[in-house]
């Protein structure tokens, strides 16, 4: 699929489906999603042709950097992301190119946003479903969570709620994310990375 300048952008927040998962580090990208959602003033509701959860509707100021976008969920578990995603880019026409998954990093300290375009998964287990199942140039956006303290085993940590003192900020940081997905959509890539990239 072409790029093609009126084509809606898909933004998928990555995380896993169900109330026990809803506050873990791991659904930092449902949580971006949801605020979106909020902002663009939609519910969420069972898409179509694809196990995950849509809302399509606008970005941006009215006039030429409007966008039309649909922000989903997918129901599928993390490792399983790649069917539900391909599955609404075709559905919807979106190029690869204008696809933007939101999702939690290890690498980045806490609160850190990092926007790209391809790259590896970096052993995220959503990012590796997505690549594999339409290739790897898709839009970024990594959310940091930080390393696992002590011990902790990385999927242990991952699946554990954010801390109380993560938590005080959490609103913060999730309200930035989803700016930066805003302008990454209305402005493009080199003005979000260097707007939000800390």
């Amino acid at each position: 699929m072409t790029d093609d300048a009126n084509a809606p952008w898909l933004i998928v927040g990555l995380g896993n489906p169900g109330p026990e998962y809803a506050a873990n580090r791991h659904n930092v990208g449902f949580m971006v999603v949801d605020l979106l959602a909020e902002r663009i003033g939609g519910k969420f509701k069972r898409a179509q042709k694809a196990q995950a959860q849509v809302v399509e509707g606008r970005m941006g100021a009215p006039g030429p950097a409007n966008r039309r976008v649909i922000l989903a969920k997918p129901m599928s578990y993390m490792n399983l992301s790649g069917g539900p995603v391909t599955a609404l880019r075709d559905f919807y026409k979106v190029p690869t190119a204008r696809v933007v998954a939101v999702h939690d990093e290890l690498d980045i300290d806490y609160g850190v946003l990092r926007l790209k375009l391809g790259g590896g998964d970096n052993g995220h287990n959503g990012l590796k479903s997505m690549t594999k199942s339409m290739g790897a140039e898709y839009h970024r956006l990594r959310f940091g969570i930080g390393r696992p303290p002590g011990r902790m085993q990385v999927a242990d940590f991952v699946l554990k709620d954010f801390s109380s003192t993560e938590r005080k900020e959490l609103d913060y940081f999730v309200d930035r994310a989803a700016d930066a997905v805003e302008c990454l959509v209305t402005e493009g890539l080199e003005r979000a990375q260097s707007a939000y990239n800390s």
